[in-house]
């Protein structure tokens, strides 16, 4: 995946390249899904209403006002939805909360795998009404290339949305394996002198001053009672 640490931890802060964030796969996947939830929104929009010899308005989808509202429903909310999201992704690595990136992606998961069931079935569902339209109740065609446009770009959802899923679900993988969701790493919960934004650090022996972070380092004292290697010295008497 990409960045190191905790969902990107090690970069947390610094700055990102826009042309490596544009060919990141995942920002490719969501563009794709913003521009699928486009079509399929302004196609029902624009061409989704057709007029039968008076001022009402019809669903092209069977007369089925309701295929007509779960489309642009769908639709809109996911154009919104991506919009989000890669705002979200561009910000990611400067989130320096663990349990904050640990929610976003959850979050990302929960609405990616829920959003690509949607569109399967507005995929069924548009699929359906079109296949129960008759060609009396679309006189000259009206409306015809904007439904096959909206049951397409349905169908092409579901894949862009299952894909940012599974991008999701690999990235919470790699934290949770990482042990990425602990208090002590680089989401303030430490005690000691430090804040939250480094390691954990081993703690400071008990006769060591001051409470920052120290390197440990072995002392060695001579045993007591060691022999003596040098010879014995003597002195003259004196008479």
């Amino acid at each position: 995946m990409d960045g190191v640490g905790s969902f990107g931890a090690g970069r947390s802060g610094s700055t990102i390249d826009p042309i490596t964030f544009a060919k990141q796969p995942q920002t490719i996947l969501r563009v794709l899904s913003w521009v699928f939830s486009l079509v399929v929104f302004a196609s029902i929009v624009n061409e989704g209403y057709v007029n039968i010899g008076s001022e009402r308005l019809y669903c092209v989808f069977n007369k089925n006002a309701d295929a007509c509202n779960y489309g642009v429903f769908v639709g809109l909310v996911g154009l919104l939805a991506c919009s989000f999201f890669l705002l979200l992704d561009y910000k990611f690595s400067s989130i320096s909360s663990v349990k904050d990136r640990k929610k976003a992606v959850m979050l990302e998961i929960g609405f990616s795998g829920f959003w690509a069931f949607l569109y399967f079935v507005s995929f069924c569902f548009l699929a359906n009404q079109w296949s129960r339209t008759t060609v009396d109740e679309l006189p000259l065609n009206q409306g015809a290339d904007a439904a096959r446009a909206a049951i397409a770009f349905s169908f092409f959802s579901i894949i862009t949305w299952a894909g940012l899923t599974v991008r999701a679900v690999q990235k919470y993988l790699l934290g949770t394996d990482m042990s990425l969701f602990t208090s002590e790493h680089m989401d303030g919960g430490g005690g000691g002198g430090g804040g939250g934004g480094g390691a954990p650090t081993q703690p400071l022996p008990s006769n060591s001053p001051g409470g920052g972070t120290t390197e440990l380092t072995e002392t060695y004292q001579n045993p007591p009672f060691t022999e003596n290697n040098t010879a014995p010295t003597y002195q003259v008497p004196i008479y």
